[in-house]
């Protein structure tokens, strides 16, 4: 059996203090600060009770791909022709007719969702968030501002992972307080330490991770929160006339972003409560879930990829809330017109100013 190795460390310093026997005190070998052993019997106890973390879930977590999953096709029931589609696609328009077309097998058995939130934003909102974020834009490429590539903002559904948990959280934290007076001679500073013990309960619901590798987290992470309070039983009729995906990155693999989300954030609530002191330093921490449950679910995002010298530049937007990001390049051509613009009023004026005080 493993034993567990402690190491007490100076509240002041953050150096090691060990028991002196001449002493019968706690001492730290590097600012000689002393310590009364009954002082840190909470912290010790604290030490040896930290459990570290347990971050697990029950429910759906997806099977494991390979990655040689090879192109799909499907024959248009409305015209015949052929669709031929990527493995994860669950819903597109058919090339040919362009009637909308819903895989119902891609989200069935271990990818059928269990809930989806339909899009509340149709998309001439989506269109008018993006015409409104460009306004302004002086240095914009004319190609961006054009209709027809505007017209191309497509309606997707994003396969997402939610966990739900209840967490117990801990964490020991060194910390100070500063005062600083004066007398008629002198000005003085008193530094007090403190080890701090923390420790508290929070429930975290759905929890959000995006199950596809075709969409940047960080987009994605940009656009949430969704309010899963108008989320509905799964049903494939909301998917016609839209983009879905069902999810190719599974539950255990997005565990580890959300752990982290989870983690920050409950970490984050501990320090909330050390706002008092001057300085707080985290020494350990730790956090353990219980009633752990993963759901997934279908969300509403409005895309748009432009690709411009080279570069893919995206837009997205949140197709319940409206909450959107948007990444937009620079025209050179553009920036080098407005410098010759005013460098040629610049010298315009400094011309006709010369003249009138020579005059």
């Amino acid at each position: 059996m493993d034993e567990q190795i402690l190491t007490y460390k100076c509240p002041c310093c953050g150096g090691s203090i060990e028991f002196v026997s001449s002493l019968q005190r706690m001492k730290c070998a590097y600012c000689d600060t002393e310590f009364d052993p009954e002082d840190l019997k909470s912290y010790d106890e604290a030490l040896r009770g930290e459990k570290g973390d347990r971050m697990e879930y029950q429910g759906p977590q997806g099977p494991v791909f390979t990655g040689e999953e090879g192109a799909a096709v499907y024959v248009c029931r409305s015209c015949g022709g052929e669709i031929v589609c990527e493995p994860t696609t669950a819903a597109t328009t058919c090339p040919f007719c362009d009637s909308p077309v819903v895989m119902t097998g891609q989200l069935s058995g271990d990818f059928q969702p269990d809930f989806v939130i339909p899009f509340r934003l149709d998309k001439k909102a989506a269109k008018g968030a993006l015409e409104n974020y460009m306004k302004g834009k002086l240095f914009l490429p004319k190609v961006f501002r054009e209709q027809s590539r505007l017209d191309k903002i497509r309606g997707v559904y994003v396969p997402f992972w939610f966990c739900d948990a209840e967490a117990e959280m801990s964490g020991v934290f060194r910390a100070t307080t500063m005062r600083v007076y004066s007398d008629a001679r002198y000005d003085y500073t008193e530094t007090n330490y403190y080890s701090l013990i923390r420790e508290g309960k929070a429930c975290f619901d759905g929890v959000p991770a995006d199950g596809s590798s075709h969409v940047s987290d960080e987009v994605t992470e940009s656009i949430e929160p969704y309010d899963l309070s108008q989320a509905v039983d799964f049903q494939t009729a909301y998917l016609s006339g839209f983009l879905a995906d069902r999810y190719d990155v599974p539950a255990d693999v997005c565990r580890e972003r959300i752990n982290q989300r989870i983690k920050n954030s409950a970490a984050e609530m501990l320090r909330d409560t050390t706002r008092q002191y001057v300085s707080v330093t985290q020494e350990t921490g730790g956090i353990r879930l219980s009633d752990g449950k993963v759901r997934y679910g279908l969300c509403p995002v409005w895309f748009l990829n432009t690709v411009w010298q080279g570069k893919t530049y995206s837009f997205a937007m949140n197709g319940q809330t409206g909450k959107f990001v948007g990444d937009l390049p620079v025209s050179k051509k553009a920036v080098l017109l407005c410098f010759l613009i005013l460098t040629f009023l610049y010298a315009t004026g400094a011309f006709f100013l010369l003249r009138f005080f020579l005059s």
